[in-house]
């Protein structure tokens, strides 16, 4: 039997939502969703009119429809921004190759302009030869912290006053569990946070989609017939996100509310005064924002040029003593090299 659109248009249903579970027509849906979102956006005070912002496209659905609603609430309500797409290319044969093709075509069709950064460009190395070096149970460590530090460099380069990334109400609950699971605090105080950094030594970043639900993100791009990468990561399969998302997926069953309970709880967390805090910097070596010396960046990167891939893995202690057993064996070989050019 037909059912009416619950918000009284006059239409029929043709989806329900997995938010609210009301029933909707699409152009309901599309007004509640860009609804939603305007008012993310104007109750967290995430833009000024004026500001250069640089959306995160990876070409996947949640940057491609993080790029279209903007430009549409940018015009709608006269914001004031200046859009730009900033996309970092990690050098993965098969999967970002292809997803860059989908963010030149949400370059003509959103009419913003692009910038492209590699990995191999900034850093000496594609993910292709990192996994060929450390294998797949640490690959994902290596592209987020590089990621990370590469969206900052390539916001530099633009001169944008902040990032918009395309991080889900999804995303944000499994890196509440996952935070929780590994009894990290320092991330777990920050990871719920819509905006983050922005102090004169940092750039800071917005998550626009923090409430919109991953499954209503898929509905809007599909309704909407927007052209997005759907692949995934040939490496994520080892990725321990992985198994926190099918832990809430399992939860959602039972409580469809699950999601946003979880990030309503992780935005309440309080700490002792007692637990350490860390202390975020600048890093020594590269001028990047850290909040140890030198940052996981450099310190991942030193390990890969060394030839010791596990170097940033793990506690810096071990580290150090990589570094030391490797100086100590580096100093044996030239030693018996001089033995040997004296004879």
């Amino acid at each position: 039997m037909p059912i009416d659109c619950k918000a009284k248009c006059g239409n029929r249903a043709t989806l329900k939502r997995p938010k609210t579970g009301d029933a909707l027509c699409k152009d309901c849906f599309f007004a509640a969703f860009e609804a939603e979102i305007h008012h993310t956006i104007t109750s967290s005070n995430l833009f000024r009119r004026g500001e250069k912002v640089a959306v995160a496209a990876s070409g996947g659905k949640d940057s491609t429809v993080l790029a279209h609603v903007l430009k549409l609430l940018n015009e709608r309500h006269d914001y004031g921004l200046d859009l730009v797409l900033l996309s970092i290319d990690e050098g993965i044969t098969g999967y970002r190759d292809d997803s860059l093709e989908t963010v030149k075509q949400n370059r003509d069709d959103y009419k913003m302009p692009l910038k492209i950064l590699s990995y191999e460009e900034l850093y000496g190395w594609t993910m292709d030869r990192i996994v060929a070096q450390i294998g797949r149970s640490n690959n994902c460590t290596f592209c987020g912290v590089f990621r990370r530090q590469a969206l900052d460099r390539g916001a530099k380069l633009l001169g944008v006053d902040s990032i918009a990334t395309g991080h889900n109400a999804d995303d944000i609950a499994e890196t509440v569990l996952m935070n929780i699971l590994r009894g990290d605090t320092a991330r777990l105080r920050r990871c719920t946070d819509i905006r983050t950094g922005g102090s004169e030594d940092s750039i800071a970043r917005v998550k626009p989609l923090k409430y919109s639900y991953e499954k209503e993100i898929v509905m809007y791009a599909h309704y909407k017939k927007l052209v997005y990468f759907s692949t995934e990561c040939v490496f994520a399969p080892n990725a321990y996100r992985g198994h926190a998302r099918a832990f809430l997926k399992d939860l959602e069953k039972v409580r469809p509310s699950v999601i946003m309970d979880i990030i309503y709880s992780g935005e309440q967390l309080r700490f002792k005064d007692t637990v350490k805090k860390p202390v975020r910097g600048i890093c020594e070596r590269c001028g990047f924002v850290s909040s140890q010396q030198p940052c996981k960046a450099c310190v991942l990167l030193e390990g890969l040029n060394r030839g010791l891939p596990k170097l940033g893995i793990g506690k810096k202690s071990k580290g150090d003593r990589m570094i030391a057993k490797q100086n100590q064996e580096l100093a044996l070989r030239e030693r018996a090299n001089l033995v040997k050019n004296d004879f």
